[in-house]
């Protein structure tokens, strides 16, 4: 899955054509630790159709709240740059999240 942070953000989601989903983590969110094996399963299954990204919000805070991310883990779907869909806290599962990104194969 591709780190993305503050400077690469914008060219690798917000510049990005299609679908995006990132997954906006932090070092200190246990339920994002436990969440990324999952996410990085659903991206061997989808990846081909969808680009996966993760962003540290530690290092990126004013990022995260300027793409209103208000709690951790939060995934968000984007399509050509525009965020469409987010499922967050305890919605952030694999099944809540696969199903988001079926929506949009």
């Amino acid at each position: 899955m591709l780190a993305v942070d503050k400077d690469t953000f914008e060219a690798e989601v917000l510049q990005a054509e299609g679908y995006v989903l990132v997954d906006f983590w932090s070092d200190g969110c246990e339920p994002c630790k436990a969440l990324m094996p999952d996410i990085e399963a659903l991206e061997e299954q989808y990846g081909s159709q969808i680009k996966f990204v993760k962003l540290n919000t530690t290092q990126a805070r004013r990022l995260a709240i300027k793409e209103k991310v208000l709690g951790l883990p939060t995934i968000s779907m984007y399509k050509d740059g525009s965020k469409i869909e987010e499922v967050t806290k305890e919605d952030a599962n694999k099944g809540n999240i696969e199903a988001m990104i079926k929506k949009y194969l």
